[in-house]
């Protein structure tokens, strides 16, 4: 239990750093502008993570949203009871979920639309398919030709969504006195703090790689873009008004003084 408090407690220090919060957000867009240079450049050699079959990618990437919640509902629920055991509080900052889902849906199922109207079905790189039948990209590869539209990432979105979502919701960490937990509750929410943590290196590091192997430049741009706009609407605007999930709480550091 000790080893899992100093952990715990290095990445809360690391958090509780201003600049660290102020300016991670920003940093998905200089890695997908640098990354889509070196890429355009050809700098970046071949590695393992060029391949869209690395496990990361097929395990972990593929179902990042549910990775996401998998390990961001437990915790909030934790967390957040730990400030407000009332119903009615937690029923609304869990609500901050439904409305993240509801943007990856949104956002995703847009950029299949528009990659829908914009393309068309090829036989090979060269020879388009002239059939009026093959509307959309999923009619287009189940007959076993290749579908070229505008296909905004998908994979820039989610892995940028997702990691800004989790640093926004894993805040209540650097002011809670975890120490006021039992034995339990608090090993259970020192373990989804730690792997939360893990699981933003995975997004970074394989939103580096999908910037440095995959995607046109303008693809991973607004895949970044449309990520920071569903974070930064919601939780640096709708949330901080009465009627919305809220922001995840924190308490004033004088109110942990007689816990000191």
């Amino acid at each position: 239990m000790a080893s899992l408090d100093v952990i715990v407690d290095k990445l809360v220090v690391l958090w509780r750093i201003p600049a660290v919060r102020q300016k991670f957000p920003w940093s998905f867009l200089l890695i997908s502008v640098v990354g889509s240079v070196l890429k355009e450049l050809e700098f970046v050699p071949q590695t393992y993570f060029s391949s869209s079959k690395n496990a990361l990618n097929v395990y972990f990437v593929k179902v990042s949203w549910g990775w996401t919640l998998l390990l961001l509902t437990p915790f909030l629920l934790l967390s957040n009871a730990s400030f407000n055991r009332g119903v009615s509080f937690l029923a609304r900052r869990l609500l901050s979920l439904v409305v993240a889902t509801a943007v990856w849906y949104v956002c995703t199922e847009t950029f299949f639309y528009i990659e829908d109207v914009t393309g068309s079905c090829y036989e090979n790189s060269l020879v388009k398919v002239d059939y009026k039948e093959f509307t959309s990209k999923a009619v287009c590869r189940r007959a076993g030709f290749h579908w070229v539209g505008y296909d905004i990432s998908g994979h820039s979105f989610i892995l940028a969504y997702s990691t800004l979502f989790i640093m926004e919701e894993i805040a209540p960490m650097s002011s809670l006195n975890t120490t006021s937990l039992s034995g339990l509750p608090r090993k259970v929410l020192s373990l989804l703090y730690i792997a939360l943590n893990l699981i933003m290196i995975i997004w970074v590091w394989m939103f580096t790689c999908t910037s440095v192997y995959f995607h046109d430049p303008s693809h991973k741009l607004l895949g970044t873009i449309c990520a920071l706009l569903g974070w930064y609407l919601t939780y640096r605007v709708w949330y901080v008004k009465p009627m919305s999930p809220g922001l995840p709480p924190q308490r004033h550091p004088k109110e942990q003084k007689p816990h000191a």
